[in-house]
């Protein structure tokens, strides 16, 4: 397991905030494995910045993965390889609340998702 705790910076949780009225989403988690997923798919690092894990939303790795939490993991295990980075415990864990706070960030500054039909376009690629 990456972590027993993830807490979000009040950035995030804000952020989080506007995309679950945006999208009618309810769970924290759920919009935070978007966010990772959407960050994984990126090109590039994120920008490696202390996170100041200030909010009071914290949920459990469990919590943040669900039945999957393992397939979340070995994501950013696969990407840190990718990124010709480490893949020990305390990389992984770094990457993962780097990756986590840029793709909500990333969701919410884009003004792309109004809607939960705009995540979804997210991850259809049309060829």
């Amino acid at each position: 397991m990456i972590m027993k705790q993830v807490r979000l910076s009040q950035q995030a949780k804000d952020q989080l905030s506007r995309l679950k009225g945006k999208t009618g989403i309810k769970n924290w988690n759920i919009l935070c494995r978007w966010a990772l997923c959407y960050s994984l798919s990126e090109k590039t690092l994120p920008t490696d910045i202390p996170i100041v894990a200030d909010s009071n939303l914290e949920m459990s790795w469990f919590t943040f993965g669900g039945e999957y939490y393992e397939i979340y993991e070995a994501l950013v295990k696969a990407w840190c390889i990718k990124m010709n980075l480490s893949t020990d415990d305390d990389t992984v864990a770094k990457y993962f609340r780097l990756n986590l706070e840029r793709g909500i960030a990333h969701l919410c500054g884009t003004g792309f998702i109004k809607k939960m039909e705009d995540l979804a376009k997210l991850a259809i690629k049309e060829k």
